[in-house]
């Protein structure tokens, strides 16, 4: 934002030089950019007025004209297309210095004498390039000093606002928080109520209360649009980068600097029936006043009549509805809009105006009827004009409400580092607009319907630092209890589970969250991934409910890269909807596919199965010390092989799964190879088995192998779990060693051939006690699962 110091100074009068107030805004927070003179370092120029003007009589593009200083006539050759007779410019005469030590001389020109020099706004360090003369009001007087009569000693500052600040978007804002700064008072316009001369108000209905909570329209009759808009404003909206296009359009720019409220004027003959402020209509077209057609979004506010769009709200107005020449009567809008119902809607439209930067980052919702008041009496002072009642359309249920925040005098302390006097802070906070009310750990605080800023406790201490000074603030080490933090015995840390894998030879994978949903779908057909409301792309729009996606991903890419051989796992989360929210759950995933060993010549191309993946899965879990608490039980899941995948338990619960990609969905991810995945709760994976210890036994083992013939479908860890429930407390090791089908065996049966160890820890056994057990075990496989000591 650019605005004219001396502008700021009829607000606020603080001592500071123009470098301090600089130095002091930027230390507040608003950053300023730079700061440079609004004309160049010139002395001798004077408001002339050409006399009359001539053709060279040896010059086509030259003119010969006689200017007056109010005092004497003097000789100029001029070369500007815009001299003409009357006209009021600069006038540089003999002996004035210009900007860069340019010195005016008599000179002669085609064998003509001139004696000075008429000036563009270039030539005076106003402007980077002009077209000719400046151009000087019919009131300007003659003879003045130019510097004095324009009020040139002056700089504009360049304020690089954050988009929190938007309360500082004006002149206003900008002198209060210098008042603060200086502790001067802030000594704006007095805005009294223009009361109506003529009845007539114009018809508001807001269709979206809830994107427009505040709309005031007001009419005024009988205006001159042709009036000159007064030099002083033209200056201050020139110095702010705003052109002077008419006095209406001026006016309402120059409100806008002033107070913050962007405003709109309408040419009311052209407005039929009435103002509706609705959403726009998909398609609909606008002309908008840069001459620009753009076709509307259904999620555009936009300002029309009964008949046609008018503008788009908080953007732009309309070409056809715009002041003219011609228009006689206004309909005067000022409103208060959603931020979030205009934030990048310009941008969307390829455009970007005073108005939508200041409504996308928040307006003062009770400013529009003070704005009003203030625009309608400078139309009236140099429009003339009669104005009507406001008709004010408020939704109070869809207003914002001004924050009421506690602050505590000892969290101000605590993070600042500093006792500030109560007086000080209040102070400080009441200069800003906020309302104090004390209590018994410090103050309420009611925060200003320009500070929408303000929601919490930080933010007020971050107001009384920024105000006392960042600079001033003392420099002191924090201190803070920091005891290393307990290491859990019992939890496997997640790096030894790493280095566990990559002994293995397996490699980490780090994959995205954010997953394809048909891959998703392939995957995990039993939930529906969480939809993101702003994906990166039509790629990553779903959250993952399982680590598969990313993984089974990085997979094919290597493998259409001629790396056939992957071993991967990843940990991270799993998002699954589920009725009391979303779920995240840590998890471990593993792939393999490809041959089991690398390329040598000690080993065979053989393929990877499901036992390969098992194999690395059982290590895993090893590390827990808690073997005997995982099952794998045969199982169907969706994505997976029929006959390939098992889920795995933990204590008889489901922990997660372990198996072949289903050729289905092989086909449908475009995987030309056997490909094995895992997928396991991370927390159970990661409990370990506390040690403890016990002796060793210094006497004899005692064994014996049996073989015993069960069904095909009966699987070892049943007949595992049977024996050590049957084989008493002493039994020490159990082992599978042989599996044997074919002659001789029923072909649904097989033949198990195990391994039985006891020992005690006190004594040797007998033979007959370990017979006992034996005959035990035999008795129970039979009773249980119909398992028979084979003859």
């Amino acid at each position: 934002m650019k605005f004219s110091e001396q502008w700021l100074r009829e607000w606020v009068q603080p001592t500071a030089s123009t470098q301090e107030l600089v130095d002091q805004l930027t230390m507040a927070g608003l950053e300023v950019d730079g700061f440079e003179a609004v004309a160049g370092q010139f002395t001798g120029v004077v408001v002339g007025q050409v006399v009359s003007r001539e053709q060279h009589p040896d010059a086509d593009k030259l003119s010969l004209c006689q200017v007056t200083d109010g005092t004497e006539t003097f000789q100029i050759v001029c070369g500007a297309a815009n001299v003409r007779e009357g006209l009021k410019i600069p006038f540089a005469k003999i002996g004035a210095e210009l900007p860069g030590g340019f010195k005016i001389k008599k000179a002669k020109l085609r064998g003509v004498e001139s004696f000075g020099m008429l000036c563009a706004e270039a030539e005076l360090g106003m402007a980077e390039s002009s077209d000719g003369l400046m151009e000087l009001p019919g009131s300007a007087p003659v003879g003045q000093d130019i510097r004095v009569y324009l009020g040139l000693d002056d700089a504009i500052i360049d304020v690089d606002l954050t988009p929190n600040r938007g309360d500082c978007l004006s002149i206003a804002g900008m002198a209060r928080e210098v008042g603060v700064l200086n502790q001067v008072p802030v000594n704006g316009p007095v805005i009294n109520a223009v009361p109506p001369s003529i009845s007539q108000a114009p018809e508001v209905q807001v269709l979206a209360p809830d994107a427009c909570p505040r709309y005031l329209g007001r009419i005024i009759q009988g205006i001159n649009v042709n009036a000159e808009t007064p030099l002083w404003m033209v200056e201050k909206l020139r110095r702010s980068g705003i052109r002077s296009i008419d006095a209406v359009v001026d006016i309402t720019n120059y409100v806008l600097l002033e107070l913050g409220q962007p405003m709109h004027a309408f040419d009311l003959n052209k407005v039929e029936g009435g103002i509706r402020v609705r959403m726009a209509e998909q398609g609909e077209k606008l002309t908008l006043l840069d001459g620009q057609e753009i076709e509307l979004n259904s999620d555009t506010l936009m300002i029309a009549d009964h008949a046609k769009p008018l503008a788009i709200a908080g953007i732009m107005g309309g070409e056809f509805s715009g002041v003219s020449g011609d228009t006689q009567s206004l309909l005067l809008e000022a409103a208060f809009f959603n931020r979030i119902t205009i934030a990048g809607k310009a941008r969307g439209y390829g455009l970007h105006t005073d108005s939508s930067h200041r409504f996308e980052r928040g307006v003062d919702f009770e400013l529009a009827r003070t704005a009003m008041e203030r625009a309608t009496q400078l139309i009236m002072d140099i429009c003339g004009g009669q104005p009507g009642p406001i008709t004010d359309v408020t939704s109070e249920a869809d207003l914002p409400v001004a924050a009421t925040i506690p602050l505590r005098k000892s969290r101000i302390e605590q993070v600042l580092s500093l006792t500030l006097p109560e007086a000080d802070i209040e102070d400080m906070l009441t200069r800003l607009g906020m309302v104090l009310t004390s209590t018994t750990e410090g103050w309420s605080v009611a925060a200003p319907s320009y500070r929408f800023d303000m929601a919490i406790e930080p933010d007020l201490i971050e107001e009384i630092a920024r105000i006392y000074g960042y600079n001033r603030l003392p420099v002191r080490t924090p201190a803070a209890a920091t005891p290393l933090a307990k290491v859990p015995e019992a939890k496997m840390p997640i790096k030894d589970l790493r280095r566990q894998l990559i002994a293995r030879g397996y490699q980490e994978a780090i994959t995205y969250s954010f997953v394809e949903p048909e891959l998703q779908k392939a995957l995990d057909p039993e939930h529906d991934a969480l939809a993101l409301m702003n994906p990166i792309s039509a790629e990553m729009s779903v959250m993952r409910t399982n680590l598969w996606a990313g993984l089974v991903n990085a997979a094919s890419y290597n493998l259409k890269r001629q790396q056939p051989r992957v071993r991967m796992f990843e940990t991270g989360l799993r998002f699954v909807p589920t009725a009391d929210g979303l779920q995240q759950t840590p998890t471990l995933a593993m792939l393999i596919t490809g041959t089991r060993f690398t390329q040598s010549w000690t080993e065979g191309e053989t393929p990877v199965d499901f036992y390969d993946l098992k194999g690395d899965l059982v290590s895993l879990l090893a590390r827990g010390g808690e073997t005997e608490a995982y099952q794998f039980v045969a199982a169907s899941h969706p994505a997976l092989h029929p006959g390939q995948s098992a889920q795995v338990l933990k204590y008889g619960k489901a922990i997660g799964w372990v198996g072949a990609i289903h050729p289905n969905t092989q086909k449908q991810l475009g995987l030309k190879q056997a490909v094995f995945v895992a997928e396991l709760d991370l927390e159970a994976v990661r409990d370990l088995s506390v040690p403890r210890f016990a002796d060793i036994s210094r006497f004899p083992e005692m064994r014996r192998d049996l073989a015993v013939v069960a069904e095909q479908s009966i699987q070892v860890d049943q007949i595992f779990s049977t024996i050590r429930a049957a084989a008493g407390d002493y039994l020490t090791k159990l082992n599978l060693f042989d599996v044997y089908v074919g002659k001789g065996i029923d072909p649904d049966r097989k033949s198990l051939a195990l391994g039985l160890t006891w020992q005690h820890p006190s004594r040797t056994l007998t033979d007959e006690e370990v017979n006992d057990s034996v005959q035990s075990v035999l008795a129970n496989l039979q009773e249980s699962l119909g398992v028979t000591l084979r003859g």
